[in-house]
């Protein structure tokens, strides 16, 4: 797994979001950028996660951030989540693997006693010039926008 670290340059993509619409890093030029990846929609972590940044993204939109949330996810099932926790944010819906593999966050995983590929639950901080300038290896799911306002 090559994660992308501090002072990379994240590599374009273009993926869909949970409504069909074409989403690019190109459409964030000269933007800060908050891409979060979390397993998998509608899971207690994930939904803590993601109610924390909705609850917070004023905040975070007043300094000047958007936000990208991101998982292997169908259309489908991303619209449901961002639909019934309300979320003021894109929900991309990576089937194919293509962000998820530009920043590196799929690998071996454990839980509960078994070995298994999965996404890492990691957050990337991004600056107007598309370089990332903050990672979050350690996601505190429940206070997560703290994490990425101190």
């Amino acid at each position: 797994m090559n994660t992308l670290k501090v002072g990379d340059k994240v590599p374009d993509f273009t993926v869909e979001d949970q409504d069909g619409n074409a989403v690019r890093l190109a459409d964030f030029v000269g933007k800060k950028l908050i891409v979060f990846f979390y397993p998998r929609a509608n899971t207690p972590g994930c939904t803590a996660e993601a109610c924390n940044l909705r609850d917070n993204y004023a905040e975070l939109k007043a300094q000047g951030y958007n936000l990208l949330g991101v998982s292997a996810d169908t259309q489908r099932k991303q619209h449901g989540f961002k639909k019934k926790f309300d979320f003021p944010f894109p929900l991309l819906a990576d089937t194919e693997h293509t962000v998820i593999n530009a920043f590196g966050v799929w690998g071996p995983k454990k839980f509960m006693g078994r070995t298994f590929d999965g996404i890492h639950r990691k957050t990337f901080v991004i600056d107007e010039n598309g370089v990332v300038v903050k990672v979050i290896d350690k996601v505190k799911t429940k206070d997560h926008a703290a994490q990425l306002l101190e």
